[in-house]
């Protein structure tokens, strides 16, 4: 993700580490790039599930002692919240620089329009499959908030598997579309030749 774009970068986040994610967005999001995480709730933790749920228990203990309704710490249990947490965490939050740079931000569970026509990106730095050793222990930030509380995981599993196949039936029509279009090509391509001669 060196490259500057003008246009938001879009970021498949299934598979990743949380961590590692929230620290190249960050770092993006500060040299001015904007940033869109979708699929939030498939976000890997490293580490067993049981280790995860015990330090998300014992966060949920840390509160203010005047009006923790009011003053917080809040603990938020959706994924795309989590994720926000995590990277507001790395950003100069309480700066200009740093609100300005969490406004570059947008996060969703699940892939909603526009979105799931967009091309998304991965960040390899932050893969799973390359940065955790095979056969160490991992959890989803999914079963995590749904666990602590998060009501929306059926929600945005049947959404998704709408999404999924819809995307199935447009990747086919595209590919017959590109078919024909190639054999159009092909079986005009005398007459295509003639044309050329003649100048056009």
């Amino acid at each position: 993700m060196s490259a500057f774009s003008a246009s938001p970068v879009v970021i498949d986040g299934k598979g990743h580490l949380l961590g590692r994610l929230a620290a190249i967005v960050a770092k993006q999001l500060l040299a001015g790039q904007k940033i869109v995480v979708v699929r939030c709730e498939e976000i890997n933790i490293s580490g067993s599930y049981m280790r995860n749920k015990l330090r998300y228990a014992n966060f949920l203990h840390k509160r203010h002692i005047v009006n923790p309704k009011k003053l917080g710490p809040f603990h938020h249990r959706a994924p795309s919240r989590i994720l926000y947490r995590t990277i507001r965490g790395m950003l100069p939050h309480r700066t200009n620089r740093g609100a300005t740079a969490l406004e570059r931000l947008k996060l969703y569970e699940g892939c909603p329009p526009p979105y799931d026509l967009k091309k998304k990106m991965v960040v390899p730095q932050a893969l799973r499959v390359l940065r955790l050793k095979p056969g160490r222990k991992y959890c989803t930030v999914k079963r995590l908030s749904h666990d602590f509380g998060w009501g929306y995981r059926g929600v945005v599993d049947r959404l998704e598997e709408k999404r999924k196949i819809k995307t199935q039936a447009y990747h086919e029509r595209k590919s017959a579309t590109v078919k024909l279009r190639q054999k159009a090509t092909q079986d005009q391509g005398a007459s295509y030749e003639k044309l050329t001669a003649l100048g056009y």
